[in-house]
């Protein structure tokens, strides 16, 4: 089980050499626990200097790659984001349903990591249910959302140094 403790991931030190620009793509599922996930995931994305955060809703999931790469396409170079945030929150059900969701978002935001010069960061919660998924809102998971944030600009930062 993942744990919060277990990682270096809340080490944020000068990680961020210009001023970002980020576009969070959340689903319309879920909604109390998906607006959770953006409201932490902008407060610390600002936080940490990016001063251009785009929010976009799609209905669910599985559209969240579509909605990502016509974005890309259809911006202007100059305008184009430095990285993208995928937010949603799948439930498991009583059908294989929460499977084939869980794949699609999961192989889709593959894909854009290995089509897109900018990295998809996976702030996707795949949980059994309610309960497991509060306690990554806040809970003793930590914060999701946050997590999202902070690997966005880790990856940002690593991608600059690349183009050095």
């Amino acid at each position: 089980m993942a744990d919060v403790n277990k990682t270096n991931l809340k080490n944020t030190a000068g990680i961020l050499s210009k001023d970002a620009s980020v576009v969070l793509v959340k689903t319309e599922w879920n909604v109390g626990i998906v607006d959770e996930l953006e409201k932490r995931c902008a407060e610390k994305l600002r936080e940490l200097g990016v001063k251009k955060i785009i929010i976009i809703t799609v209905p669910g999931a599985i559209e969240i790659p579509f909605a990502i790469k016509n974005y890309w396409e259809n911006s202007k170079k100059k305008k184009r984001p430095d990285a993208f945030i995928a937010l949603a929150c799948v439930i498991r059900g009583g059908t294989p349903h929460f499977e084939y969701v869980c794949k699609a978002v999961t192989d889709g935001t593959v894909q854009l990591n290995l089509m897109l010069p900018v990295p998809t960061i996976f702030g996707v919660l795949t949980v059994d249910n309610e309960e497991q998924a509060k306690e990554r809102i806040g809970g003793r998971h930590g914060h999701k959302g946050e997590e999202a944030a902070i690997t966005a600009i880790k990856m940002i930062s690593l991608n600059q140094s690349f183009e050095k």
